[in-house]
């Protein structure tokens, strides 16, 4: 089996290689490609890999690729965890919002608008490589904006793409030890978008525990990656609410007191990024080194080469398992269109992923899910033909810019950018 991961220089390589190289032989591993358009990032992340694999994987081959239809050729499975414009980029999505005094993150609001606009166009030029030199691969998405990138990659290629976050397997792995229970035994029942669904039901063995757990989930823990800010729903929201809300839905929820902490906060998300990612890079540049650095647990990728190795397993060996991923919605949730991307608990096997029948959505969260996949599907419009209108209208409509003079100028200094029309 050959994997390509294309965006291999990033600091997440290795973490995904750890894991890899551990299920090498159950997973018929044989050839792994990092691809990146980075030289120097690529070639430094690389040695560390192939340390690693000389120690835990001495069959598997590594091959370094800067081209794109090189690193695909007759790949089994391509992963893409990309980003455009580096961290250099992140750091400007994230500031830019604030001389509105608004929320700055790189994967909603205007921040992710813009990251959207810059990426799916890059996600697009991939899927194309895909379908020439790999037509039978699956592609498995990791960059955000997840539910945006991988609609645009189903709506607009043939190519069979999932998406993925750390999120949704974070959380039951979680719950699974504050349960005293194996990972396994859990299963969420889960709606929603990429960084805005809702844990509905906890079941165990088939008995849902969601109620004897809201009280530990009010103002806890479980769940929150690396780079969600250390805020806390109140716990008589949460009650009310009777559910699990995503880490990243404080956005919305706690709009007011995320935007005081950043305004009060040193550095930026993406500055904190940056210097991690210092201390990683130093790690893997050590040619002594062949073991993952703790560092990167604070990189927020908890879990990350675990997502994606159940979903390479459970397709190679046509399983059938239960993974909440990112695919195409089809009937699954009544109240949104066919043809848009939804997160939910899907059967994962040879055929790809399936989604499951949802139950209707509560009043409580049907409007903001409807408004934000409403968002996504403009965006998605915007990126794929260049349409300056469609990214105003796109902008517009999230709930997190307060003002179409806002979105109006944000579109402005984008249009040059991206040379929309």
């Amino acid at each position: 089996m050959k994997l390509t991961v294309v965006g291999g220089g990033s600091s997440y390589s290795p973490e995904l290689a750890d894991g890899l190289a551990r299920r090498a032989e159950s997973l018929g591993l044989d050839s792994l490609v990092l691809m990146d358009v980075d030289r120097e990032r690529l070639e430094l992340v690389g040695g560390f890999v192939r340390r690693m694999l000389a120690r835990l994987a001495p069959s598997v081959s590594l091959s370094l690729e800067s081209d794109l239809a090189r690193a695909i050729e007759g790949a089994d499975f391509v992963v893409a965890q990309i980003r455009v414009g580096g961290q250099d980029a992140r750091l400007r999505d994230e500031t830019s919002p604030m001389r509105f005094e608004l929320l700055g993150q790189e994967t909603t609001g205007i921040g992710g608008f813009r990251k959207a606009m810059r990426t799916v166009p890059e996600l697009l030029r991939i899927a194309r490589a895909v379908e020439q030199h790999a037509p039978d691969a699956v592609l498995v998405n990791f960059t955000n904006p997840v539910s945006i990138v991988t609609q645009a990659v189903l709506q607009h290629s043939s190519v069979r793409a999932i998406g993925l976050c750390n999120i949704p397997i974070g959380l039951r792995m979680d719950l699974a030890e504050i349960l005293e229970v194996e990972p396994p035994q859990i299963r969420l029942d889960s709606v929603g978008l990429n960084h805005l669904s809702f844990v509905r039901r906890v079941l165990v063995c088939g008995n849902d525990v969601l109620p004897s757990l809201l009280e530990q989930a009010a103002g806890g823990r479980a769940g929150r990656p690396a780079n969600i800010p250390e805020l806390d729903y109140p716990k008589e929201f949460i009650r009310a609410l009777g559910m699990i809300p995503s880490d990243y839905l404080r956005y919305f929820y706690l709009q007011r007191e995320t935007i005081a902490e950043q305004q009060a906060a040193k550095q930026t998300r993406a500055q904190e990024v940056m210097d991690i990612e210092g201390e990683l890079f130093a790690h893997y540049a050590d040619p002594e080194q062949d073991e993952k650095p703790a560092a990167l647990s604070k990189r927020g990728g908890a879990h990350y080469s675990h997502a994606a190795i159940e979903v390479i397993e459970a397709i190679l060996t046509d399983a059938d398992r239960e993974l909440v991923v990112d695919v195409q919605n089809g009937s699954a949730v009544a109240e949104l269109a066919e043809d848009v991307v939804v997160e939910v608990p899907c059967l994962v096997g040879k055929n790809g992923a399936r989604p499951l029948p949802q139950r209707p959505l509560e009043p409580a969260i049907r409007g903001l899910i409807q408004q934000v996949k409403a968002y996504e599907d403009l965006t998605v419009q915007a990126a794929t033909t260049q349409s300056r209108a469609l990214a105003l209208l796109a902008l517009a409509t999230h709930p997190l810019v307060p003002s179409v003079a806002i979105a109006t100028e944000v579109v402005a200094e984008l249009a040059d950018e991206l040379e929309l029309r």
